[in-house]
């Protein structure tokens, strides 16, 4: 029920387009009622004119039949628009307000989940919550509205045949659809976890095909999706069976309740209180009143469905902040340096500590190379200056203020980062550069592309920046990808570059003439903190830092840490021989 009332919240902004529909569906439905019951009195009346050879009016009630049928018609085809309209701006919505608390999850919470498992909740569960109102809620509204109808227009007629009809209704629209709610409940919770499981399944088994191809694993992936979508549609047959018996029993009981009605209806007939024409207007609107709760037993059923939906919702989206933001409005820095100071940082309480007593100055215009082995601690510096992990102790400050006193947005609006997993959307080069500006003009975009030595290579795609790069940037090269992140960071023209591995995965001879363009060109003018296991370029950097196991230790220009013999120069005469050894084979 809470995940219920949370729904209907979500939903109150779209109140007006939602109650708009569920009228015209209550006008559908009363119209199908008056039809049925209009186009029966008017047969009887004229059969018993005819018998009896009396005149009689039929132009007005015919007209009547007519404008029924038209409004019956009619008002279908604006309750699909409006209610359609109403559901696509519901989902359009809700998938906004997922992303907005999505993305300050990122990536601490969303680590513990699948990028499929993520993927489906986004696509699949938001799209199952339009069940919420087109299967849910505007079927209730008519059912209730309806049944008042019925019960009171009956009534004119026979108090007996109206309490009657009315339990009936309430069989057919509570009891029977709590009854197939409460069956249904298991197998809707299981159908949604098992099409969650083969939609993470096969976008997991897409994006690491050529793996499972060379490993002889896709075989085996492919039987995995096999036995969930069995288990999958297991379970939707279940549901369908549900359904089937639901609407089969909600039939069963309308023709008795017709019936019913029928032989009450004959004595009142015989004794004269209603004339004999009403007969079949009070047998024929008893079959109308069950269009009232028709789709009763399908909302209850969609129900459990909707709401298992929700709840893989709710979940992630109450999930903690992982780095608190301050009450007050971000300060205005005064400077752009940087400064840890014996910062311990681990990723959870039994892990060990990721930055171990850290302490390290990036003074403003400065450029500063941290450097070490995998697992050193490099990375969680980054994690710890953009606000993606709280640090458990000591101080990181951004010109002399602490970062817990600024909103992450407007912290990271002061870092540009070029990574080594820089990620390419699947749209143009223009898109994907503006991404860091959108209102960046084509004089900016080419002067970005210009600097990050790409200019030439640009122009020889296809389509110049209006080509698309495909999934990922598959149509561009390693060296080309990464120099794009260069241009993009470029365009963000943010005082402080942070550099995290740029030269991963990069031939020796990109490798060099990469550094060189970002010291020509990004550096320039700005605090620049470069995060690197690799040695080149750093003989042009201020002062270098190298990491073991969450610590500094040690810390020097390239001239000086050459001449103690320590750590530095080691990593580097290492370094040369697998090079020669490389040139060598």
């Amino acid at each position: 029920m809470r995940d219920l009332l949370r729904l209907a919240r979500l939903i109150r902004p779209y109140w007006g387009w939602m109650a708009l529909g569920a009228l015209l569906g209550l006008l559908v439905v009363l119209a199908n009622m008056a039809l049925l019951a209009l186009s029966g009195w008017f047969i009887a009346a004229m059969a018993a004119a005819g018998a009896a050879g009396a005149m009689m009016n039929y132009l007005t009630p015919a007209a009547g039949i007519r404008f029924f049928a038209i409004v019956r018609t009619g008002g279908r085809y604006l309750e699909r628009l409006v209610t359609h309209e109403a559901t696509l701006r519901f989902l359009s919505g809700l998938r906004v307000w997922f992303y907005e608390r999505l993305e300050p999850l990122a990536p601490a919470r969303l680590q513990q989940y699948r990028s499929g498992d993520i993927l489906s909740r986004i696509r699949g569960d938001i799209d199952t919550l339009d069940n919420a109102y087109l299967r849910v809620l505007v079927p209730m509204a008519v059912a209730a509205l309806g049944t008042v109808v019925s019960f009171v227009f009956l009534a004119l007629f026979s108090w007996e045949a109206a309490w009657l009809v009315l339990a009936a209704l309430a069989a057919v629209g509570i009891a029977l659809p709590l009854l197939a709610q409460r069956l249904s409940r298991g197998p809707g919770r299981r159908a949604v976890a098992y099409a969650a499981d083969v939609r993470a399944a096969v976008v997991d088994g897409v994006q690491g095909l050529a793996e499972l191809t060379v490993f002889g694993a896709a075989a085996a992936n492919r039987s995995q999706v096999g036995r969930l979508t069995d288990c999958w549609l297991d379970e939707q047959r279940r549901l369908s069976d549900l359904r089937g018996s639901a609407e089969a029993l909600s039939g069963l009981l309308t023709n008795l309740t017709v019936w019913g009605v029928t032989l009450m209806a004959v004595p009142i007939v015989r004794s004269g209180q209603i004339a004999p024409a009403n007969l079949a207007t009070m047998v024929l609107f008893t079959l109308g009143c069950f269009e009232c709760v028709a789709a009763l037993p399908a909302a209850y059923l969609a129900l459990g469905e909707t709401l298992a939906a929700a709840r893989r919702i709710f979940d992630i989206v109450d999930a903690p902040a992982p780095v608190p933001e301050p009450e007050g409005p971000s300060p205005a820095p005064r400077s752009f340096g940087i400064r840890f100071e014996d910062v311990f940082l681990r990723y959870g309480a039994d892990r060990p500590w990721a930055l171990d007593g850290v302490s390290l100055v990036v003074p403003e215009g400065a450029r500063i190379a941290v450097i070490g082995a995998s697992g050193s601690g490099k990375t969680s510096l980054l994690n710890a200056l953009l606000r993606f992990w709280d640090f458990q102790g000591g101080e990181i400050a951004l010109g002399e203020r602490s970062i817990r006193e600024y909103h992450a947005e407007d912290l990271r609006r002061h870092l540009a980062v070029i990574s080594q997993n820089t990620h390419l959307f699947n749209t143009t080069v223009r898109e994907n550069l503006r991404i860091a500006n959108p209102s960046a003009s084509d004089d900016m975009l080419r002067s970005a592309i210009e600097q990050a030595q790409i200019a030439g290579e640009m122009d020889r795609l296809p389509r110049g920046l209006d080509t698309y790069v495909g999934e990922g940037g598959f149509k561009l090269s390693g060296g080309q990808a990464r120099r794009l992140a260069v241009a993009r960071a470029l365009l963000k023209d943010a005082p402080i570059l942070i550099l995290d591995e740029p030269t991963e995965g990069l031939d020796a001879a990109t490798e060099r003439s990469l550094m060189e363009d970002l010291r020509a060109g990004p550096m320039r003018n700005r605090t620049v903190l470069l995060i690197t296991h690799r040695l080149v370029g750093l003989e042009h950097m201020d002062r270098i830092l190298v990491m073991e196991t969450g610590r500094v230790v040690e810390s020097g220009t390239h001239a000086e840490l050459l001449a103690r013999h320590g750590r530095y120069r080691r990593l580097r005469e290492s370094l040369e021989q697998l090079t020669r050894l490389a040139e060598e084979v």
